[in-house]
């Protein structure tokens, strides 16, 4: 049987298996932009754990921020989901089955565009969440949409803003908070940029700038939980044990920590530390943000994508690799942490915290769910690195720089399909999925290259990318000289070989 409502109630009345969270009806005081596995079990995770304790009395409604996406299983579930939690604490592997009920129900706006927009008059609201990547806090310039959904998640805000606008008189008890968990830096305040600017180029009155300005809060976060989503081998065993279906169950590792960048006000609406959970209210986000983004999501990236083209599958087989897992401490521990702007006695200890989490035996994080838009997630988590190290050092970081040949190596296609570009690996195709400008330029590229196999050009042209980068990267001629020699070496011989040629 499949989990609802009913299923999920007749199993809080006995079931020791699972535990149910609150089923209650209750009012929609969240808006939430994504239905992926990282919100479900982070975000509408904790919501769940405030109600149980009596502390929120509200759900989530889930907004699909892109065309294909999971909001008709969603409903279909009754907005209800399976989240699996699982860690080592004090020495024991520990397990965490939750039935999630803090989501009331979801909708596709690209189908229904005016459902999403009636969304906007519903007071309760209060609350705004999202993770759409790092693509996706981005201008994208797009007509104010009229009777259709706009592309871009800010341009779906901005629409949303002005109907409640619109509708609910421009109060400032209309106003809504912002909790936006993209891994961008000052996420919160890029937000509200790009929907005033969008508000601008609609030409919306100057009031409705004001009022988002001024009644409006966007927040700046930082998250972390390492979710690896459908247990896919697990599956059919899980359902046994469970004794129902869930096609949105979702695992997830037992640490977490939130840190938002807002005052206490806040706080005391959104009772997530009353609730025990380890959220932290920061005036000052930076040094939380540098230490995880480069360190935890940085290993992820620099090394996921060289792992998957060495025949690896999960994150945990990295760490366990004799050469990749040495590859990826190299990089933590000579390469990133060495330049990061916190004492070493608190770094040191969170990066060796970092490569234990990412080695959960009770976690398989698979590779190609991290290369999810790499070219966005390496400009905003290992770049960065990269750059610091060549300013500070006088020289290229050995690792880092290997990873972007590897990055290179990945998309490496000459054919999209389905919306992935189709790349190859010991004989069998894996689907790269990006922007599609960012699959266009790569498909074009390697094309070219197999017409003149000249790598070096190459990545002239990738790097050159500034939409792709931030800034031109092609005008560091000894970047362009060792990413060229390793992306021909990766080439020609492997990514092991290439790897191996490090020393």
């Amino acid at each position: 049987m499949r989990l609802n409502r009913q299923v999920a109630s007749a199993i809080a009345q006995g079931s020791l298996a699972v535990a149910v969270g609150n089923l209650a009806e209750l009012p929609e005081r969240v808006l939430q932009f994504g239905e992926g596995n990282f919100l479900r079990a982070f975000v509408d995770w904790m919501i769940n754990a405030m109600n149980i304790r009596g502390l929120f009395g509200g759900r989530a409604l889930v907004i699909q921020p892109i065309e294909r996406g999971l909001v008709e299983a969603l409903n279909e579930q009754d907005g209800l989901y399976t989240c699996i939690l699982r860690g080592v604490e004090r020495g024991q592997l520990v397990e965490r089955r939750e039935i999630i009920t803090s989501i009331s129900r979801g909708i596709d706006p690209y189908r229904y565009w005016h459902d999403f927009l009636e969304t906007a008059a519903i007071p309760s609201l209060r609350f705004v969440v999202s993770n759409t990547t790092e693509a996706g806090i981005a201008y994208v310039e797009e007509p104010r949409p009229q009777d259709c959904c706009p592309r871009s998640f800010p341009a779906k805000v901005t629409a949303w803003l002005a109907e409640r606008f619109r509708r609910l008189g421009g109060t400032p008890e209309a106003g809504a908070v912002f909790l936006p968990c993209e891994l961008i830096d000052r996420n919160g305040e890029t937000l509200r940029a790009l929907v005033l600017q969008h508000a601008a180029a609609w030409g919306l009155p100057s009031g409705f700038g004001r009022w988002v300005t001024e009644h409006n809060r966007f927040l700046n976060t930082l998250v972390d939980r390492i979710v690896p989503g459908y247990p896919h081998e697990e599956a059919a065993s899980l359902t046994t044990q469970l004794g129902y279906e869930d096609q949105l169950l979702t695992t997830g590792e037992t640490f977490h920590l939130w840190v938002i960048e807002g005052d206490t006000r806040v706080a005391g609406e959104f009772p997530l530390t009353q609730a025990g959970l380890d959220v932290t209210w920061t005036t000052d986000l930076a040094p939380y943000r540098a230490r995880k983004v480069r360190i935890l999501n940085g290993a992820h990236t620099m090394t996921a994508l060289a792992a998957f083209l060495g025949g690896l599958e999960t994150v945990r087989e990295c760490v366990e690799d004799r050469e990749f897992g040495a590859y990826m401490r190299r990089a933590i521990f000579d390469e990133i942490l060495p330049l990061l702007p916190q004492p070493e006695e608190e770094t040191r200890p969170f990066a060796e915290r970092v490569v234990e989490r990412l080695a959960n035996p009770a976690i398989k994080h698979q590779l190609l769910s991290i290369a999810l838009n790499s070219v966005s997630k390496y400009r905003v988590r290992v770049l960065p690195s990269l750059l610091l190290y060549r300013a500070v050092r006088g020289h290229l970081p050995p690792a880092l720089t290997f990873s972007l040949a590897a990055l290179l190596a990945f998309y490496r296609g000459t054919d999209i399909q389905e919306g992935a570009l189709c790349g190859s690996r010991a004989g069998e195709t894996y689907p790269a999925r990006d922007d599609r400008e960012v699959l266009a330029t790569f498909t074009d590229a390697w094309r070219a290259f197999g017409a003149h196999g000249n790598a070096g050009t190459l990545c002239r042209t990738i790097l050159a990318r500034t939409d792709f980068w931030g800034e031109d990267l092609s005008r560091m001629p000894d970047l362009v000289e060792r990413v060229t020699a390793h992306l021909t070496q990766i080439v020609r011989d492997g990514i092991r070989p290439a790897l191996r040629a490090l020393g």
